[in-house]
């Protein structure tokens, strides 16, 4: 093999000629700062997809104390407690708070209540004064109605449902909800109350037609183990749900848990401090219309089908200008690079260079297929999370705090993705399959470790709903920035800030596409991705500086560009090898700096280190073949 340095002026030159497309034939100069045909897709501001109402942003100032009362979290009951027993077709009690007509049994004021047998066809309902807190004891108690709710509750200040000890309780819809009153019962349990549900035995709803457990006031749960399987929601609630505790098994129609408020800011939202989630939904796993907020638990969620049920992109190439598309998002772009060269073009210097990124804009009207997702915002501070969905992963319509946990993504379209603002502190972040692994206008990551695979770009700072690859660069046809080939086009407002943590990424887009600015100030970041194609390691509207940490990039050289500025030395070099070339870099007293042996084949490298600076010789080695280079 034999290296050729190209001079930066030289590169400049090149450039504004009109940057060539050799396909890694060694004769690629640098891409000097803004021009040439390295253009990017426009940006494009779509609202949210949610249909809940205007978002706003999130106070997660509350904790548990806040979300649960002491009494939440009690279920002793006395010897005194007032019994209830179904004999099948009605049931017996000697107190008079409760009245019994036929298979209608109505509690009518406070008190303790346990609930044993079986009722073949009726219901339990609630009809108290509005102060009143009765408990309700599901002592193998086993109810069937077969046109209304099982469990019904009109009135009362609010009502605990204890689940005995040891003890098996089921809840049953007969498929069909008739009318009994002004409200529409449309659950296996329906409570117009708050309601909480505790206790240490087991609750099967089944409801083959609506909802399963509906409330139309807060819904607490702090203990217990439930099986819910819904024609339509699992848990269908307008102001909370909240979790302090209990295993849930839910197989849903449409959501698994759905709260529905979006007019207060205060409400609508899912908080979750402990528990075990397996929830297959046809929809949505977790839909909140504010707010998520989760502290810890354990969630497993199928939805949609899974990933393999998303929409995928185009295996049409946009470097051959092929113009494929993914179907709801409108030219979509290329996914396939089964093109990937293998061949020995040599090691050449790429400079440094300014091009631009792209966003688009997508039809969200079908059925939402998340894993979790909130009309405003999501915190997560904790917990274990398996999720594999058609739709986004994780998906807010403001933003996404991630600041621990452990997540293992598959996803049909964004691995994680926030309308505004996406933040990683902290956690690990598994992401298997993704179309776009990270997107938001605006993206942090400061630490944590995230490792992903993406269709398209890994990491996408762009505005608007499931922003990704619309038109090509500049739309491909006409667009373009000031300078270049295509007409005129301002650069996007967002941004990508790396500045701790461990992020590597297989993207078959770009790696980092940031509409707007790219600055890294430490971490550790890896870029792999295809050698043909409309793909870049780096892909930025306005600048990329690199200031601190390492990065380590390897891909394609037809759209290359590099770091626009750095505050530490910067390798940009045309250089191919194939899957499993050791990549090594030293300095002039023969110190490793950079030791890497990407999986996949690759025509550029990207490198920076702290331990590198401008203006000092390095010697780079692929494989068997080295050179040496002078430092950006």
């Amino acid at each position: 093999m034999r290296f050729r340095l190209l001079p930066l002026a030289l590169a400049a030159t090149l450039l504004l000629s009109g940057c060539t497309n050799d396909g890694g034939n060694g004769n690629l100069g640098g891409l000097g700062n803004q021009g040439g045909t390295n253009q990017g897709n426009t940006g494009n501001n779509i609202s949210g997809d949610s249909s809940n109402g205007t978002p706003v942003d999130t106070d997660f100032s509350q904790t548990a104390d806040d979300m649960f009362s002491n009494r939440d979290s009690e279920t002793s009951y006395d010897s005194g407690s007032i019994e209830i027993k179904l004999n099948g077709s009605s049931a017996t009690c000697s107190s008079n708070k409760v009245q019994i007509d036929g298979g209608k049994i109505t509690i009518t004021d406070e008190g303790t209540y346990i609930v044993t047998g079986t009722l073949n066809d009726g219901m339990i309902i609630v009809n108290a004064e509005e102060t009143d807190k009765p408990q309700i004891v599901l002592n193998n108690a086993n109810i069937t109605s077969a046109t209304c709710a099982p469990l019904y509750i009109l009135q009362a200040d609010k009502v605990f449902v204890t689940l005995a000890e040891g003890s098996t309780n089921t809840l049953t819809n007969g498929g069909v909800f008739t009318a009994i009153d002004e409200n529409n019962i449309d659950g296996v349990v329906y409570s117009k109350q708050d309601l909480t549900f505790n206790g240490n035995g087991s609750l099967t709803v089944t409801a083959p037609v609506e909802h399963g457990i509906v409330c139309k006031d807060d819904l607490v749960f702090t203990g217990g183990t439930y099986t819910i399987t819904s024609a339509s929601h699992g848990m269908d609630v307008n102001d909370s749900v909240r979790v302090s505790a209990g295993s849930f098994t839910i197989d849903a129609g449409k959501d698994g848990i759905h709260v529905e408020n979006s007019d207060n800011a205060e409400k609508g939202f899912v908080y979750v401090n402990g528990g075990t989630f397996n929830i297959e939904a046809e929809g949505d796993g977790i839909d909140a219309g504010y707010y998520v907020q989760i502290e810890n638990g354990n969630f497993t969620l199928l939805c949609g089908g899974g990933y393999k049920n998303g929409s995928q992109s185009s295996s049409d190439n946009w470097g051959n200008m092929g113009g494929g598309t993914r179907p709801g998002r409108p030219g979509g772009r290329s996914t396939d690079n089964s093109g990937d060269s293998t061949g020995t073009s040599g090691i050449s210097d790429l400079g440094t260079s300014t091009g631009t990124a792209g966003t688009s804009t997508t039809d969200d009207s079908s059925t939402s297929m998340k894993g979790i997702k909130a009309n405003s915002s999501i915190l997560i501070n904790g917990g274990t999370f398996n999720i594999d969905s058609a739709d986004d992963s994780v998906h807010s319509n403001i933003s996404v705090y991630i600041n621990n946990g452990t997540f293992d993504i598959a996803s049909g379209d964004d691995g994680i993705h926030g309308e505004e603002d996406l933040t990683i502190t902290g956690g690990s972040i598994n992401i298997t399959q993704s179309y776009e692994g990270l997107e938001a206008l605006n993206v942090k990551v400061s630490g944590g470790s995230v490792k992903l695979q993406a269709n398209d770009d890994g990491i996408n700072a762009a505005g608007g709903t499931d922003s990704s690859g619309t038109g090509g660069r500049d739309q491909m046809f006409g667009g373009g920035r000031p300078g270049g080939m295509g007409g005129g086009m301002s650069a996007g407002n967002g941004s990508i800030v790396i500045s701790g943590g461990s992020i590597w990424m297989y993207a078959k887009g770009d790696g980092i596409d940031a509409n707007g600015y790219l600055e890294i100030t430490g971490g550790t970041t890896i870029v792999t991705g295809p050698t043909q194609g409309d793909t870049a390691i780096l892909d930025y509207d306005s600048s990329a500086t690199i200031t601190g940490g390492t990065f380590i990039g390897v891909g394609a050289i037809n759209m290359a560009q590099s770091f626009s500025k750095n505050e530490q030395g910067v390798l940009a070099l045309q250089a191919s090898g194939n899957g499993g070339s050791q990549i090594k870099l030293t300095d002039t007293s023969g110190n490793t700096i950079i030791d890497y042996t990407p999986e996949t084949n690759f025509t550029c490298i990207i490198l920076s280190s702290p331990d590198m600076k401008t203006g000092d010789t390095y010697t780079i080695s692929v494989g068997s073949q080295s050179g040496e280079f002078e430092a950006q």
